[in-house]
């Protein structure tokens, strides 16, 4: 690319402070905020965005578009003045609004929300990682669409992080694994201003900065001086020339620069300045004006170039896409298909029908895979070092490797939370299909990045197997009790907790189908008896999160039991006692909270009739939470203490997870209820 020339001091010095004062006044009309960072960073980002970084504000889904992570979400004023001054669809009266109910300037960027915004970021870390994921990416789509005769994807991340996206571990296991793939088309730059909330980062950190990521085979280069336009652009153009390994710049920055009392002060870092201040501030900057949100016109007109030259930018790359169509026009429809994140037609057809097979889910949901990947090409995924445990590889298919980029196997090695990160960050790339695999225990690990999922909105699959205490001699420690309840409290993440094969291959259908947020499966290690026999409803229900699995011996139920995965099969087998005792037991598979709670009331109702209020819930996990579905008058058999080390066998006799205690307590609510005397507990 070659770049544009470079306007008078004068006005270059103007374009500069004009983020600093927007981002200076922003905050300090919402009275809260990080002026101090992109007060800083005002340079490098005119650098940036006005010489390097390829984007077109009048399409921010440009598809061959560079990437620009702001990791260090708190600076959020930082992009936002860059989006309305290059001409986004980002008024000034949204940056008047900033932190304000239903505006587009939230107090970290969220993607979905503010056009332009790629990721959204703030919990630390979180953006550097999606960074990988996203030139990861890139990286597969060149590989599997360019030709030698049209590069048709071809395209750069910028990352913008701080001190404190480079302590939170995520950034190890993150920069590690790009240093690995030799991603060189990535490139972070840190705000190396050596201050954090409490003070100098001498208080925390001693690292060299340097040393670390030339360990992890990065290139390392150096701004000394973070008002340096030239140092910055230098490096700039040296990190846009590496194709072969990730690039760190460490720019150094003094805070707020350009406050006369504040500069270098960490009360700069996320407190507004104060009136006085940023009058002050604008006077020692010599500014134009010192009335709030003031733009100087000529600097407006200097920046709103972008727009054109984005618009030029993209003409010409349709050009080349117009040539591509014409020479490769089936490779030029798929690409097209991948980019509108649609699944092919089809995609299910070769889903196998596995009814009548006594397994593990987790060993079911691996053909599901199989099968899937043979109709979706886009879909690549694997997991933390635990393939041959969760059943996560694609067979036959290569791995993701610097030699073999287009491979659909994933390796991350043993770093779950860099991996549900950089799932996401391919998901906000698009193009693919993501999913990443490990123990349901060690979705603890990766929390952080699950939540920012479902927060963003992404069709990302989490495969977690050895979901209970049925994995049986690895003990406490590596089985799960909280998880369930805790994955199903965050909101928008769909939860699949499939009972045997058939319901399995139902939750794959279901985790792919998605368009607008993330899925998980939780699988077994144990086998499961087939559940599906002729006298029990499809397994299709799965898709309204609960239905009516086998129904009672006549009309109306005496009693109701609610089960998912591998408690399913105790449900029905207690079902039986109890009607040969003449209690008429009805029982609800339940595999999503998440589906069955969205479904109309109506239906709700009719899998549950209010009337029906002797209801057992089974499930190898806390019981917090069962309350929502077997009413105040229900109770839940579960484990409210951590597991042990036996053979799962075992392990669910001592727990009490069985039909003859299940059918027990439905026994005693029943007769209570028929004298009247309810004594509802867990």
């Amino acid at each position: 690319m070659t770049l544009p020339p470079r306007p008078d001091l004068r006005l270059e010095r103007l374009m500069i402070d004009s983020i600093r004062v927007l981002a200076m006044d922003a905050v300090q009309q919402a009275g809260s905020g990080h002026p101090g960072t992109p007060m800083a960073l005002a340079p490098l980002g005119y650098a940036l965005w006005m010489r390097h970084l390829r984007y077109n504000p009048t399409n921010p889904q440009w598809m061959d578009r560079d990437r620009f992570v702001l990791s260090a979400g708190h600076a959020s004023m930082f992009l936002y003045s860059l989006l309305h001054l290059t001409g986004y669809d980002l008024s000034l009266e949204e940056l008047i609004n900033f932190r304000q109910w239903s505006t587009r300037t939230p107090g970290h960027p969220e993607v979905h929300v503010t056009p332009g915004v790629e990721a959204t970021t703030g919990p630390l870390g979180q953006g550097v990682a999606n960074s990988v994921g996203m030139a990861m990416a890139e990286r597969w789509l060149a590989h599997r669409f360019n030709r030698s005769d049209h590069s048709i994807v071809d395209h750069r991340t910028w990352v913008l992080c701080s001190d404190g996206d480079l302590m939170e571990g995520i950034s190890h296991e993150a920069a590690e694994l790009a240093g690995h793939h030799r991603l060189g088309k990535l490139v972070w730059m840190f705000d190396d201003n050596r201050i954090t909330i409490e003070g100098s980062t001498a208080l925390a950190t001693s690292t060299d900065q340097e040393q670390r990521f030339t360990g992890y085979g990065w290139r390392v280069l150096r701004v000394e001086d973070g008002n340096d336009v030239t140092a910055i652009d230098s490096a700039l153009a040296a990190a846009a020339q590496e194709q072969e390994r990730p690039t760190l710049i460490i720019v150094r920055t003094e805070i707020a620069w350009g406050s006369p009392n504040k500069v270098g002060h960490h009360s700069a870092h996320g407190s507004p300045l104060g009136q006085d201040e940023v009058r002050a501030t604008k006077q020692a900057l010599g500014y134009p004006s010192l009335e709030p949100f003031y733009l100087d016109p000529e600097a407006v007109s200097a920046w709103r170039v972008a727009r054109e030259r984005g618009h030029r930018m993209e003409s010409e790359w349709r050009e080349r896409l117009d040539a591509y169509r014409s020479d490769h026009p089936d490779a030029a429809a798929e690409l097209e298909r991948l980019a509108q994140g649609r699944l092919p037609d089809g995609w299910d057809a070769e889903l196998p029908d596995l009814r009548g097979k006594a397994d593990a889910t987790r060993n079911i949901s691996g053909k599901a895979i199989q099968a899937l990947a043979a109709r979706i090409p886009e879909m690549v995924g694997g997991s933390a070092d635990l393939g041959s445990s969760t059943k996560t590889d694609i067979e036959r298919a290569e791995s993701f490797l610097p030699t073999t980029p287009s491979g659909r196997t994933l390796h991350f090695g043993v770093r779950e939370h860099a991996m549900g990160s950089i799932l996401n960050g391919m998901a906000l790339h698009g193009g693919l299909r993501p999913y990443g695999g490990t123990f349901l225990i060690f979705s603890d690990y990766m929390r952080p990045a699950i939540r920012l999922a479902a927060l963003s909105e992404l069709p990302v699959t989490f495969v977690f197997t050895h979901d209970s205490i049925g994995l049986g001699e690895d003990g406490p420690t590596h089985q799960p009790i909280e998880q369930m309840a805790a994955l199903r409290a965050i909101p928008n993440l769909m939860d699949l907790r499939p009972a045997d094969a058939a319901e399995t291959v139902e939750a794959w259908r279901a985790a792919l189908g998605r368009t607008d947020g993330p899925a998980f499966l939780a699988l077994t290690r144990q086998k499961l008896p087939d559940l599906h026999t002729p006298e029990a409803a499809p397994a299709d229900g799965l898709h309204q999160g609960g239905y009516v699995l086998m129904e009672a011996s006549t009309e109306a139920p005496d009693a109701i039991l609610l089960a998912s995965g591998s408690e399913v099969g105790i449900a029905l087998d207690a079902r039986i006692v109890l009607e040969e005792e003449g209690i008429a037991t009805r029982v609800v598979s339940l595999p999503s909270w998440h589906l069955f709670a969205r479904q109309d009331e109506s239906y709700r109702e009719e899998v549950l009739p209010p009337e029906v209020t002797v209801r057992v819930a089974v499930e190898a996990g806390t019981t917090l939470g069962w309350e929502r579905w077997t009413g105040a008058s229900g109770r839940t058999v579960g484990v409210d203490r951590f597991g042990a080390s036996a053979p799962y066998e075992v392990l669910y006799q001592e727990l009490a997870l069985t039909p003859p205690r299940v059918a027990a307590v439905a026994r005693e609510l029943v007769a209570a209820h028929r004298v009247g005397a309810f004594r509802p507990h867990t």
